[in-house]
């Protein structure tokens, strides 16, 4: 049994407040604390390294986080809930953007206290074994921020120095730049780091090298990306769980084809769902809210009626009709498993005269149901030309499939937004499609499909296993991206993976009609959130994205 790592306690939030630049937190520590008294003894040191694990919870597993990377791409549409539809869409997107706005302020944080801790480390009192670990720990997470940074925004500030008072001016270091960085800190973790740990949710060496291995990829480094990929499969232990959907149970989370996660508490008191110190706007933060954002509007329904078992629907997010169309539900089993199509009736208060508790009160398909089939039917139908266009935009952007991978029937309350759902970041089945791509970018097709049937073949029907397999001939750069769209939807990947590929455009144009009509080049990096431009006065440098407002 592993032990889960707590990313919460008294002095984690006091390393947070001491490694803040905020005026109003500083005004606000009436023990007199100082980072010097603090981080200069070995308890206090390791505060700030756990600390340091926290800020990955504003963006996986939250609202913020799915809008950024996988909104705006081929999968996925805005539902009438959408909050963001300037990111869903790409209409009028500026630098005003909340969203934007926070996650630029919590990743710049996170860099912030990843600097102060590797800056200060000697001074901590560590023994040398635990300060290398804890060093590596600490330049992991300062590449993985810096790797959301650089892809959301390109050629913006970098530094490696901690902030300790107001700073005015910032720097447009060059992507390339960025990741010479990167990898370098990647390199020192992969190094350093142990093979396994006991607490659940610290960086390991093969938590590194699947990060490596994602970040190779993406710099065309495919050898690289290939053999630490591979290095990960075969090296430590982790396995392809027998059945996709085995993988989205609340009672199988920290199961051997998760490689690293975000770890949220069971107890929801202890996941910081608004904190007045910490975070004086009330942003929240909290366990997984993923449950909410998919689940289409089902309790305004006949016979149906909210409750735990089918969540709470904040309707934000619907699949294109090409996301639904891209599996073959015949063979492959991820469809049902990823995507909810019926709603049994739970309330006979607004049921059809005949339906009993249990009986389907609502069907939706990406199939059209011809008329007189449905005319025999007690239930509501939602068929394909119900929910979209002829286009395949839009129609009905409260009722559809609805993506179901999130779900947690476990909730107290059906009104509870938060889930202790734990948030995959790196799961086992990248590897493999990193490792596909690489050999496909090697010109190795044939070799690639030693590294996708296993993935087609975990997730076949029973019995069809052998109809899932593909062959060299078939293996293309769209294939392996639809691929990852079946295996790896709503998982936070989506929009880096078409950028990598350069297919942004062309798979708007190809998919998401509601997006395309917007889409410039320019949004390849999202804009610099507006009170930063406006707050550096080396203006001439540092200027807003080109684009944006």
């Amino acid at each position: 049994m592993k032990k889960s790592f707590s990313p919460y306690s008294l002095l984690l939030m006091l390393a947070v407040l001491l490694a803040s630049c905020s005026k109003l937190l500083e005004e606000k520590n009436p023990g007199g604390l100082t980072a010097e008294a603090v981080f200069t003894t070995p308890e206090g040191f390791e505060t700030l390294v756990t600390a340091a694990y926290t800020y990955n919870r504003w963006w996986y597993g939250k609202e913020d986080g799915y809008n950024i990377s996988e909104m705006g791409t081929d999968l996925w549409t805005s539902g009438t809930g959408d909050k963001y539809t300037d990111l869903s869409n790409y209409y009028n997107l500026q630098s005003s953007n909340t969203a934007v706005r926070d996650l630029w302020r919590t990743l710049y944080a996170a860099v912030n206290l990843c600097n102060t801790g590797i800056n200060r480390i000697d001074q901590a009192g560590l023994s040398d074994a635990i300060k290398t670990r804890r060093l590596a720990e600490l330049r992991f997470l300062r590449g993985f921020y810096y790797w959301h940074i650089v892809e959301t925004w390109g050629n913006v500030h970098y530094t490696e120095q901690e902030t300790t008072e107001t700073i005015t001016t910032a720097n447009r270091t060059p992507v390339d730049t960025f990741y010479a960085h990167i990898l370098k800190d990647l390199e020192f973790a992969v190094a350093n780091l142990p093979p396994t740990t006991t607490d659940y949710g610290r960086a390991t060496k093969p938590i590194a090298e699947a990060f490596l291995a994602r970040i190779s990829l993406t710099r065309g480094l495919n050898q690289q990306a290939f053999d630490l990929a591979d290095k990960v499969i075969k090296s430590y232990g982790y396995i392809l769980q027998p059945k996709y959907a085995d993988l989205w149970s609340m009672s199988n989370l920290a199961n051997k084809e998760v490689i690293w996660a975000v770890n949220y508490f069971k107890n929801l008191a202890f996941n910081d769902r608004t904190d007045a110190t910490l975070y004086p706007g009330g942003h929240p933060r909290g366990a997984h809210n993923g449950h909410l954002m998919f689940i289409m509007k089902y309790d305004d329904l006949a016979g149906m009626t909210r409750d735990i078992a089918n969540g709470r629907p904040f309707n934000r997010y619907m699949p294109t009709l090409y996301a639904l169309r891209l599996f073959d539900e015949t063979k492959d089993a991820r469809y049902n498993a990823t995507f909810k199509q019926a709603w049994l009736c739970n309330t006979l208060g607004t049921a059809p005269a005949g339906m009993k508790i249990g009986d389907t009160a609502v069907f939706t398909t990406k199939y059209e149901i011809p008329a007189d089939v449905e005319a025999t039917k007690k239930y509501r139908i939602y068929d394909v030309s119900k929910m979209f266009k002829a286009d395949g935009s839009g129609l009905d952007r409260l009722h559809y499939p609805s993506l179901q991978k999130f779900d947690d029937p476990t909730r107290a309350a059906f009104n509870e937004e938060q889930s202790p759902r734990d948030a995959f970041i790196i799961r086992l089945a990248e590897m493999y499609l990193i490792a596909a791509e690489a050999q496909l970018n090697l010109n190795n097709p044939g070799k690639a499909v030693d590294y996708i049937n296993p993935i087609r073949r975990r997730a076949a029907v029973t019995g069809k296993e052998a109809e899932m397999e593909i062959t060299a001939a078939q293996v293309t750069l769209d294939f392996i991206l639809d691929e990852r769209a079946r295996e790896l939807m709503g998982e936070q990947l989506r929009w880096f993976d078409l950028k990598r590929t350069g297919k942004l455009e062309s798979r708007l144009k190809l998919a998401n009609p509601d997006a395309t009509v917007n889409f410039d080049a320019h949004h390849l990096v999202r804009p610099i959130p507006k009170d930063q431009v406006d707050a550096v006065t080396n203006k001439q440098e540092f200027k807003q994205n080109l684009g944006y407002q």
